[in-house]
C-alpha cells in the first residue's frame, strides 16, 4: 500500500476513534457506575431494614455501610487482575468482561432473599455479589481511562480523559434519580419489591454497554507496544519496581478525591434522613441536581486542566473544599430543602468535579505504557479502600460518637484535603508530557492507528 495513502487513512482513522472511544468509554462506564452506585444508596436506605434486622438499628446502618466498604476492598483485586490482562492482551477486551461481570452481579442483588426469607444467608449473598461488584469496577476503571487518553492528542488528554471521568456523575444521576423515582411508592412497596427495580433493571443497560465497547478498536499506543512485542511480563511487579513513588503520589492525591464524592453521594443521604429527619427524596433529588452539574462541568475542567495544567484544577478543587466542608455541612443541619441542595450541589456538583476531572490523565501520564493500565487501575482502586470505602462507616461512627454531630467528620475531611495538597506538590505538572511509547522507530501513531483499524482487539 501507499505510504501517503495508509498514513492518509490513517489520520482519519485516529480522528474518528477518538471521539467515538472517548464516548463509548463515558457510555459503558456510566453504566459501570450506576450498577456500583445504586449498592451505595441501597445501603443507606434499604439494607439495614431487609438484610440486617437482627441488629439494632444504628448497629444495621453500620453493617450495611460495611456491606458498601466490602467493594471497595474487592476492587484491588480486580485493579490487578485486570490490569494484568489489559497490559498484557488489550484494553478493549478487559472492558467487555469487566462489564458482563458487574452487569450479572447487580442483577443477582436485586434477585436476593431477604434475612426474614432465608436467615444469615441473605447477608452472605449480599456480600458475595457485592464482591463480584468491586471485582467488576476494580477492573474497568483504568481500561475506560486509557481507550480514552491513549488515543486522544497532546494537548487534549485532559479533555478525552474527563469523558471516562463523566461516568461517575452521570452513573450516579442515574442511580439517585432511580431510587428518587421509586421512593415514591408506598414505604412498605419500596422496601418490598420497588429498591429491586434499580438492580434488575441493570441488565438492559449492560446489554448496551457490551454492544458499544465492542465496536471500539484497540488503542494505537498499546499497538505499538504489543507489535514491538515488548509487553510487561508481570506488570503489577514490574509496576512496583518502576514506578513505586508514582503510586504513592497517584494513591495520596485520590483520598480527598474519593472521600469528598462519598460525604456527598452516600454519608450525606444517611446524615440527612436519620440525623436531621429530613425526607430521602429530598436528598436524593440534591444529588440528582448535583450529578446533573458535574456531568456538564467534568469534561470543562477537564480542558482547564489541559490548558492551566492538571495541578492548577485539581489543587484549586482541593483547597476549596477545604474551605467549603464546615459550612457545606451547617446547610445540611437546617433541615431546609433549598440549603441542602446549595450544600450537595456546590460541593458534589462544582467542587468535586476539580478535583476529578483532571485525575483521569494525570494519572495515565504517571506511567509508562507497558503498566499504565495496572498503574492507573491500581492508584484508584488501592486508594478506594481508605478514601473511598471507609469514608460512610468513619462519617457514620463520628457523627454518633459525638451525638448526631457532623463537625469531628469535617474536621477529618479538611485534614484529608491538606495533605493531598502537600502530596501534589511534589508531583511535577505533567500535561505537556509524552506518553506515546518509544519503541520501534517504524511504527509511527499514525501507523499504529492504521494496525489497530485492520486487526480486532
Amino acid at each position: 500500500m501507499n505510504p501517503s495513502l495508509e498514513n492518509s487513512r490513517a489520520e482519519e482513522v485516529a480522528a474518528h476513534s477518538v471521539t467515538r472511544v472517548a464516548m463509548a468509554s463515558s457510555i459503558g462506564a456510566t453504566i459501570e457506575w450506576y450498577d456500583f452506585f445504586i449498592y451505595g444508596t441501597a445501603a443507606a436506605l434499604v439494607f439495614n431494614k431487609l438484610f440486617f434486622t437482627n441488629l439494632p438499628p444504628a448497629i444495621g446502618q453500620l453493617v450495611a455501610f460495611a456491606t458498601f466498604a466490602v467493594g471497595y476492598l474487592a476492587r484491588p483485586f480486580g485493579a490487578v487482575l485486570f490490569g494484568h490482562l489489559g497490559d498484557r492482551i488489550g484494553r478493549k477486551t478487559m472492558l467487555v468482561l469487566t462489564m458482563v461481570i458487574m452487569g450479572v452481579a447487580t442483577f443477582i442483588i436485586g434477585l436476593l432473599p431477604t434475612y426474614s426469607q432465608v436467615g444469615l444467608w441473605a447477608p452472605v449473598l449480599l456480600i458475595l455479589a457485592r464482591v463480584f461488584q468491586g471485582i467488576g469496577v476494580g477492573g474497568e476503571y483504568g481500561g475506560a481511562v486509557l481507550m480514552a487518553v491513549e488515543y486522544a492528542p497532546r494537548g487534549r488528554r485532559g479533555y478525552y480523559g474527563s469523558w471516562p471521568q463523566v461516568g461517575v456523575p452521570a452513573g450516579l444521576l442515574l442511580a439517585s434519580g432511580m431510587f428518587s423515582v421509586l421512593s415514591l411508592l408506598p414505604n412498605e412497596a419500596f422496601l418490598s419489591w420497588g429498591w429491586r427495580i434499580a438492580f434488575l433493571s441493570t441488565i438492559v443497560l449492560a446489554v448496551i454497554g457490551v454492544y458499544i465497547r465492542l465496536q471500539v478498536l484497540e488503542t494505537p499506543a498499546f499497538t505499538k507496544i504489543k507489535q514491538a512485542q515488548e509487553e510487561s511480563k508481570i506488570p503489577f511487579f514490574d509496576l512496583l519496581r518502576t514506578h513505586p513513588k508514582q503510586v504513592l503520589q497517584g494513591m495520596g492525591m485520590r483520598w480527598i478525591e474519593g472521600l469528598t464524592f462519598n460525604a456527598y453521594a452516600v454519608l450525606a443521604v444517611a446524615y440527612a434522613t436519620q440525623y436531621v429527619h429530613v425526607a430521602k427524596t429530598v436528598v436524593l433529588n440534591g444529588i440528582v441536581i448535583g450529578a446533573a452539574f458535574g456531568v456538564v462541568l467534568v469534561p470543562f475542567y477537564g480542558h482547564l486542566s489541559d490548558r492551566f495544567g492538571r495541578k492548577a484544577v485539581y489543587g484549586s478543587g482541593v483547597l476549596a473544599i477545604a474551605l467549603f466542608t464546615f459550612p457545606s455541612f451547617a446547610l445540611i443541619r437546617t433541615g431546609s430543602t433549598p440549603l441542602i441542595w446549595l450544600s450537595i450541589v456546590l460541593g458534589l456538583g462544582i467542587i468535586y468535579s476539580a478535583i476529578y476531572a483532571p485525575l483521569a490523565a494525570f494519572w495515565a501520564e504517571l506511567f509508562d505504557t507497558r503498566v499504565r493500565y495496572t498503574g492507573v487501575g491500581s492508584v484508584y482502586q488501592f486508594s478506594g479502600i481508605y478514601a473511598s470505602g471507609l469514608t460512610p462507616l468513619i462519617g457514620v461512627a463520628l457523627i454518633e460518637y459525638t451525638g448526631g454531630q457532623p463537625w469531628a467528620f469535617a474536621a477529618y475531611m479538611v485534614a484529608v484535603a491538606l495533605f493531598s495538597l502537600i502530596v501534589m506538590w511534589f508531583v511535577p505538572e505533567s500535561h505537556h508530557k509524552d506518553i506515546y511509547p518509544a519503541t520501534s522507530p517504524d511504527i509511527t501513531p499514525t501507523r499504529a492507528a492504521a494496525l489497530a483499524s485492520r486487526r480486532p482487539a
